[in-house]
């Protein structure tokens, strides 16, 4: 524990960072080589899988214990690119909060370089196996603690790259990058997302359902832009280190069939925690993980020609009423004027009033009596149509005519390309814009928001090839829209029994 190192700060071969840094490995991150500081004495000697502690520029007070991944030779001859160390045990982490939590101390740079003679005293024989030895006891000290601790798990996230250490270091490239958010994104997705249920899982599937969705915000997985290039590649690397196995149950179709939740990788990854914004508190209708839908209510407007069936109930010209409100006036009406057929009670007589409010002049002589439901549905023809929606926190608001519903529309564009376009997605209180990144991020595929013609501040979302399906779930199954409310998504059924 980093309480050990404080009292003996040399037990350890020590790496220096900057204190910026040790907020990111307390997250879970580990120590990537552009964040060490190389300083005048140079870099201690240590082999790959020695254990060593990590110190803060102008304090030799260790903050964290890690493995290097690498020999010091190794990390100067890669110009000091990729990872350093699989991190441990930092201060901060829950280990060290078992402890008495205090700060580490303040523990001045030695003013003195080590002289020639005093390097060969370092590394002679004997003060190295002394060394070895002093290390294999702290490493199995730490390795206990961090077990009893439930295996802290770490990961392969990179240092900001915005953070300078000297002259002789530099950023990691953007493939790197790529290439640890492409493993964070796996790792997070078959720890927390992946079921032994959902096996076999299409490795396309996995892909957009799966891996996607753990992106962090701001950031999204492009495999072209990571040393694999490929998928197929870079899960058969996986596959080589027995995370999962991949198999071709279908003629050019592969599949995961299998994951070993057990291994090692798996079971010491954990997901980055971010901390709450203020932003993140403010509940935004438009993003995904606070939206809820509007309750859409439809309400009937009393007309001049239908008042006769509602005076009687105290209504005037004009009011607003319900689904139900009608229904029951009507039903009110009928019972107190004796209309039920005393033989058939499924049947309401026309009586002059109903007559005029709800027959066309063809059907005034030739009907005499109307079932319950088509007396209803008459009715509520024939009055004003109107909506109201209400979303969470706010005030109802009122609007004349029925509710558009999102309309979704595939389209043929040149060299027979399809383009899918979205709209109306407002009225259901879903940003257009915040629509369209994140279901870029599901499908991969280009997606842009342009105004819609004829309406006023709208916009209409349109993105590459035919993805009825993916926005139908998204919309249906994610934002919990009504399907009477969502117009288009029958083109999906009807494009597949062409094929």
């Amino acid at each position: 524990m980093v309480y050990t190192l404080w009292r003996f700060p040399d037990l350890l071969p020590a790496f220096g960072t900057w204190p910026p840094v040790l907020e990111k490995m307390a997250g879970g991150a580990d120590l990537m080589l552009p964040g060490v500081v190389l300083p005048s004495t140079g870099l201690p000697g240590v082999e790959q899988g020695r254990l060593c502690a990590v110190t803060l520029v102008g304090n030799r007070a260790p903050v964290a214990i890690g493995v290097a991944t690498v020999s010091t030779r190794e990390m100067l001859a890669s110009g000091m690119k990729g990872k350093g160390f699989n991190i441990l045990h930092t201060y901060k982490d829950q280990l060290w909060a078992s402890g008495d939590k205090s700060g580490p101390p303040v523990i001045a740079p030695l003013e003195t370089e080590a002289s020639p003679e005093e390097d060969d005293e370092q590394h002679s024989p004997d003060l190295m196996l002394d060394t070895h030895e002093s290390e294999t006891q702290m490493k199995n000290l730490c390795l206990t603690d961090v077990a009893a601790d439930k295996n802290r798990e770490s990961e392969d996230i990179a240092v900001e790259e915005g953070i300078e250490t000297t002259k002789d270091s530099e950023n990691i490239s953007p493939q790197e990058a790529m290439d640890v958010l492409l493993n964070q994104c796996f790792f997070q997705a078959l720890k927390y997302k992946v079921k032994k249920s959902d096996l076999p899982l299409l490795t396309s599937s996995f892909l957009r359902n799966y891996l996607f969705s753990c992106c962090p915000e701001g950031e999204q997985v492009d495999i072209k832009k990571s040393s694999y290039k490929k998928l197929s590649k870079f899960l058969q690397v996986m596959q080589q280190r027995k995370i999962l196995q991949v198999k071709e149950l279908t003629k050019g179709v592969e599949s995961i069939v299998e994951v070993d939740w057990k291994h090692p990788d798996i079971r010491s990854f954990a997901a980055p925690v971010s901390e709450p914004t203020a932003s993140s508190e403010n509940i935004d209708v438009g993003t995904e993980d606070f939206y809820q839908p509007p309750e859409i209510i439809s309400l009937y407007g009393i007309s001049a020609k239908m008042m006769p069936l509602f005076q009687e109930s105290g209504q005037k010209k004009g009011n607003l009423l319900s689904q139900n409100d009608v229904r029951s006036m009507i039903i009110s009406y009928v019972k107190k004027n004796e209309l039920v057929h005393p033989e058939n009670k499924n049947f309401v007589t026309v009586n002059p009033v109903i007559c005029d409010c709800l027959l066309d002049k063809s059907e005034q002589h030739d009907i005499t009596l109307l079932k319950w439901d088509d007396l209803v549905t008459r009715c509520l023809e024939r009055m004003q149509h109107s909506h109201q929606v209400t979303f969470p926190g706010s005030s109802p608001v009122i609007r004349k005519g029925n509710i558009e519903p999102i309309d979704i529309n595939v389209a043929q564009r040149a060299s027979n390309k399809k383009v899918t376009m979205i709209k109306n997605l407002e009225l259901y209180g879903l940003d257009p814009q915040s629509f369209a990144s994140l279901l870029q991020q599901k499908v991969q595929a280009s997606a842009t928001c342009t105004p819609l013609p004829g309406a006023k501040d709208r916009v209409q979302v349109q993105i590459q090839g035919n993805q009825l399906p993916h926005i139908g779930r998204l919309l249906l199954d994610h934002f919990k829209i009504p399907r009477k409310y969502v117009n288009g998504l029958d083109l999906s059924t009807k494009s597949s029994k062409k094929k």
